[in-house]
């Protein structure tokens, strides 16, 4: 702005002239503005001669205002009805004459502005915090949206420049004859133009006017090396592409996800710099755990930390790198349902349906019920009962790996009723997303309307039911009409050329997991019913696509579990640890009497023996609750103490569950048959 040097000043001046605030009555500022402007000796006298002086300047520059701006009204009437120029030109230099104008009127505006601001203030109470902030954050808002039209009135008068330079151009190539070359330049020119205008999103203006949408200071943080003089070029090159991150004041970290010239190819380096170094930490890390006996994806987790907010700290693009690792649970999810044929999942679909929601129900029994004695509320006993019963199904995936069927015919193996009952936990997880937000309006509604809300989860858990037998009758007509065909073709088309085949697999697996999200279901879900579907063809099918596809698993869940430690905060478990491992026990403990009073119900008389394998199989806590426990402090369901205990627990006992995995397997399993990953 053009007045920003004398607005300190008008502020403090302009009250007297305009009888907005009593003099006497605020003799304290005035004291104030002559020790700023006039110094300590400013006598009476003096202070009215500078006040009246100042309401004089202040008058004057209103009045050459608006001189100024009928001159301008006058020169855009000249213009217009100037024959000798064009159509283009004219617009030129009117929109110019505008924007001089747009200028002058802000400028005023911002001095009246602050008077206002300075009036307030001073009818306001200087002991009432709450008036203070409500005026702030007026001021906060003035400013913002003062800063977007100085933004916008920069970015026209961009423009504007941009038109002269192209203006003179064409006036020295109307004077000189013009090369093939310059010709053919010339057209190229005008056609990249038209193409920019053609791809060109007006994304701020479109959205900066759309409901809940608001201005945020941010900062523009530019690379670490801005020392350094080689690198000056390669910082000049990143600002044009703007591949600098913004800041904003809650400290969250953006990158570019669309530019404004879609035309130049861009790479986000931190992306790139943060998969190469998990790439390359994962190597020393993962043999390290082997080479102790633990299994691997402990050694990813380990090299998450060091990497994480609680180690190194060099990893910059968090959600992304997050974003990434769920593509390892996908493909991970569809190995296991690959491997996880529909005969095996017919055999046990009551226990795999039955078993989880009784866990799920005697985890919020016991949940409510410590929560009563803990004087905690029912919603956040609610939440944390359901975070904690579910299991995780990458994790036990991998214990799972070449893992033994049942011994005698007949019999129920151990991992089709594992991976049964984890594949139901993943569908009660994609519940549970679906009724958190009817969780969090009851935490905040009175007992008269917790009927209302007992309807409105019970509508949705109906929901949830039909769009799950929309989801097995449709897998039904794949199964029988479509798969078959289609295998075959992919087959027939791939031969030399295993990438029509991996990209036909992963279409599939990414159609299944699109349709089972629309559908409301967990996208998890989508994956293993990919694999179990395509398993059906045969196992020689089953082989072949496993060889394709378990590489691609493998680096992806390296980068998953990479993810996980990324949430580990070692400091925070060793200033807490007896207390973690308290609860870590205690949390371990009941699930597996849970499994355990559960399977004993529900399995067959002669499968009794696999309920200490499975019960040991679930008593950890799914590495989702990360996801559900951020939601659910960013819906203020949970603090941020119960949200760090989440978190601990869960890490914690994760990194039990390997040992108890290896008891039941030693206990229970006989020594030939023991096959697992870990």
């Amino acid at each position: 702005m053009k007045v920003t040097g004398f607005i300190s000043l008008w502020t403090l001046v302009s009250l007297p002239c305009g009888q907005l605030v009593n003099p006497a009555e605020h003799e304290d500022v005035v004291k104030h503005a002559i020790k700023l402007h006039r110094g300590k000796g400013a006598v009476i006298t003096q202070r009215k001669q500078w006040v009246l002086e100042s309401c004089r300047k202040l008058s004057g520059l209103l009045r050459q205002k608006n001189v100024v701006l009928n001159k301008l009204k006058n020169a855009i009437r000249a213009v217009e009805k100037d024959a000798g120029l064009s159509d283009e030109e004219k617009l030129f230099q009117v929109h110019t004459f505008e924007i001089f104008q747009k200028e002058l009127n802000e400028s005023e505006n911002s001095v009246f502005q602050a008077i206002h601001g300075l009036q307030r203030a001073l009818q306001g109470d200087y002991k009432d915090v709450v008036n203070m902030k409500e005026s702030s954050r007026q001021r906060l808002e003035a400013l913002r949206e003062a800063a977007i039209k100085e933004e916008m009135e920069y970015v026209e008068l961009l423009a504007a420049e941009k038109h002269q330079v192209e203006a003179l151009k064409n006036i020295q190539h109307q004077n000189k004859s013009l090369s093939m070359l310059d010709e053919i330049l010339e057209d190229v020119r005008k056609a990249a133009d038209r193409l920019e205008e053609e791809i060109e999103e007006h994304a701020f203006d479109d959205n900066k006017s759309v409901r809940g949408v608001n201005f945020e200071a941010v900062l523009r943080v530019e690379e670490d090396e801005a020392s350094s003089k080689r690198n000056a070029s390669k910082r000049e090159v990143e600002d044009d592409l703007g591949l600098s991150m913004l800041i904003d004041s809650q400290n969250n970290q953006y990158i570019l996800t669309k530019p404004r010239d879609s035309t130049i190819p861009r790479a986000d380096h931190h992306f790139i710099k943060d998969i190469v170094t998990i790439g390359m930490l994962s190597l020393p890390c993962g043999w390290l755990c082997t080479t102790i006996g633990l299994p691997t994806m402990f050694g990813y987790i380990i090299c998450g930390v060091l990497l994480g907010p609680s180690g190194l700290n060099s990893i910059k693009s968090i959600v992304q790198v997050e974003t990434l690792g769920e593509f390892g649970v996908f493909f991970t999810l569809f190995l296991v349902g690959l491997e996880f044929s529909p005969e095996r999942l017919r055999k046990v679909w009551k226990i795999s349906l039955q078993g989880p929601c009784y866990m799920t129900v005697l985890m919020i029994a016991f949940g409510l019920l410590w929560g009563h004695l803990l004087q905690i509320r029912p919603t956040q006993s609610v939440f944390i009962s359901t975070c904690l019963s579910l299991s995780s199904t990458p994790l036990v995936s991998r214990f799972l790996a070449g893992s033994v069927r049942g011994d005698k015919e007949g019999d129920i193996d151990y991992s089709s009723v594992l991976l049964g009952m984890l594949v139901m936990q993943d569908v009660q997880l994609g519940l549970f997303i679906a009724v958190m937000p009817t969780l969090i309006q009851a935490g905040m509604s009175t007992y008269s309307s917790i009927f209302k809300e007992i309807l409105r989860i019970l509508i949705l858990i109906g929901q949830i039911l039909f769009s799950l037998a929309a989801v097995f009758l449709l897998c039904l007509v794949i199964k029988t009409y479509l798969i078959g065909p289609y295998y075959r073709k992919l087959h027939a088309e791939s031969k030399g050329n295993k990438e029509i085949l991996i990209l036909g697999i992963t279409a599939f697996t990414f159609l299944m997991l699109t349709i089972t999200e629309l559908l409301d279901v967990s996208m998890e879900l989508g994956c293993f019913l990919a694999g179990a579907l395509i398993s059906s063809q045969g196992h020689m099918v089953t082989e072949e696509i496993m060889c394709c596809i378990e590489p691609i698993r493998d680096f992806l869940a390296i980068i998953f579990f990479a993810s996980i430690g990324l949430h580990v905060f070692p400091t925070f478990v060793i200033y807490e640890l007896t207390v973690l491992l308290f609860l870590t026990l205690s949390v371990v403990i009941m699930k597996f009497v849970l499994a355990v009073l559960v399977l004993s119900l529900i399995l067959p008389k002669t499968s009794q023996y696999i309920k200490w394998i499975v019960s040991a199989g679930l008593a950890q806590v799914s590495e989702f609750s990360f996801v559900l426990g951020s939601r659910a402090r960013r819906a203020g369901i949970i603090s941020r103490e119960v949200y760090l205990l989440i978190l601990s627990v869960t890490t914690l006992s994760l990194l039990l569950a390997p040992a108890l995995w290896r008891a039941a397997i030693m206990k229970c399993v006989p020594r030939p048959e023991r096959r697992s990953s870990t």
